[in-house]
């Protein structure tokens, strides 16, 4: 059943105050005064009893004021192009939705629906992260146990199955549960065992504060849990995922956390001090882990260079690698190369590199914790936006990073006062940031993007030389 949207109260809607810290409002009235949000609802499949929180623009922490600088970001780094504007929650178009979701909104409903008799309990937390999200989150999750009221080992984190390898050092205390997200995007069964024994926990509490992310996945997971209490933050919403977005928003409050690109550390903290109506400062990423585990050198310094990324385009080019390689051996330092089998092919390419004294080749041998341990007993570490280069950022480990511009400021560069002072951000400014990646500039599939093709080499080496 559908219908207009239409604006009404919204009585009893969390406990939150008229505005939220950072200058974000939730609405009152549909005839508040300027400045306040309204609450709006959704048509189609929904309860109507349930809104949504909609902050008006320029009230949201991160947006401009009118001297253009932003409430959240407070970084002297700069929004370099045009920010591409996401499409707020709308009318669902039903049209629009992609054959895999009408073929699981069968499952969802089952699943949903399925009784359940043992007593709520617990705070349910979906993530789909890499390394760097979690870098990024685990300041907020430290925070959980205290706002929600609840113990770390009542909250429970859906999470990759990489994770679990770590969970004695980042997760000591929660329950990690494993789960495959691409099997429960595309595999119908996996989708309806994993949904089950989500809505039989019978949780009482569910949050998701992920910006980038699927709704099929982590919006679906949210709704089929069955929690009566759910903190949801507005995601990114671009045309092609408006509808399924908005089918799952409209189900949920929600807390727009701040407009793109928002850095996701201020973004978890804007979360949580609406949760709880009060500011909750962000703090730093910061692992403390042993040092002395790894098999490295002691007496040599050593430099971890990390020349790869899953996205072959997100690499700087691997010829400026091998010179910085040979340029770091010829200066008596001990090079330790790391990476996965995908860019294995670069350095194999150049068997000089592997017959230099000098040399500890690791690409293809480290577990996640063995990286760690390498990583904290570096010297210093150069690599691109990848998994490396938050660990560096976690151990306070010296580091060059070379990013792009792809959506420049939302995970890096890291605000400078979130970031240790000896992590250099090195990038080259062009007027076709913000792409997400979609580049067009590009002319041959999997190179480099022109972005990070651009950055210099003595840059990069000028500051390298600066921190070892």
């Amino acid at each position: 059943m559908s219908g207009p949207m239409r604006i009404s109260l919204a009585p009893g809607l969390f406990s939150l105050p008229d505005r939220l810290a950072g200058g974000a409002s939730v609405g009152r009235s549909a005839q508040g005064p300027p400045g306040k949000s309204l609450i709006l609802r959704f048509p189609a499949f929904r309860s109507m009893d349930d809104p949504v929180i909609i902050a008006p623009p320029n009230t949201i922490p991160g947006a401009p004021d009118k001297s253009g600088k932003s409430s959240i970001m407070r970084s002297s780094v700069p929004v370099i192009g045009t920010v591409p504007q996401s499409l707020p929650p709308g009318k669902i178009n039903y049209r629009a939705m992609r054959k895999r979701w009408w073929l699981f909104w069968l499952v969802d409903q089952i699943v949903r629906h399925w009784p359940v008799f043992r007593a709520r309990k617990g705070v349910f937390v979906p993530r789909l992260d890499g390394i760097g999200d979690i870098a990024m989150f685990l300041p907020a999750l430290a925070h959980y146990s205290e706002v929600f009221g609840v113990p770390p080992e009542d909250i429970t984190i859906l999470s990759l199955p990489y994770w679990h390898s770590l969970a004695g050092n980042l997760f000591k205390g929660y329950r990690l549960v494993p789960y495959d997200g691409g099997r429960f995007e595309k595999n119908p069964w996996y989708r309806f065992k994993m949904g089950l024994w989500i809505r039989r926990q019978n949780f009482a509490v569910a949050v998701l504060d992920v910006f980038f992310r699927k709704a099929l996945v982590l919006d679906a997971m949210i709704w089929i849990s069955g929690a009566p209490k759910a903190y949801v933050s507005k995601p990114w919403i671009s045309p092609r995922t408006q509808s399924e977005h908005a089918y799952y928003l409209g189900r949920h409050s929600y807390i727009d956390t701040g407009v793109y690109p928002t850095h996701e550390l201020y973004r978890h903290f804007t979360f949580l001090s609406a949760v709880t109506g009060r500011t909750i400062e962000p703090s730093m990423p910061h692992l403390p882990w042993p040092k002395g585990r790894s098999k490295l050198p002691r007496d040599k310094k050593c430099v971890v260079v990390h020349f790869g990324c899953n996205e072959p385009g997100r690499r700087w080019p691997f010829s400026n690698y091998v010179v910085l390689i040979n340029k770091l051996l010829d200066d008596g330092y001990t090079v330790v190369l790391t990476g996965t089998e995908k860019e294995s092919d670069d350095l194999y390419a150049h068997p000089e590199i592997l017959e230099r004294d000098g040399i500890i080749n690791l690409v293809c041998q480290t577990t996640l914790p063995e990286a760690l341990d390498i990583i904290a007993d570096a010297h210093a570490v150069v690599s691109n936006e990848t998994g490396p280069a938050h660990m560096a950022v976690m151990l306070g480990t010296p580091a060059v990073i070379v990013i792009g511009g792809g959506h420049f400021g939302n995970f890096v560069p890291y605000p400078p006062e979130l970031c240790p002072p000896n992590i250099h951000w090195i990038y080259e400014p062009m007027d076709c940031y913000h792409c997400f990646y979609n580049c067009t500039k590009r002319l041959v599939d999997r190179t480099p993007f022109p972005c990070f093709a651009a950055v210099p080499f003595d840059t990069v080496w000028e500051r390298l030389t600066s921190i070892l």
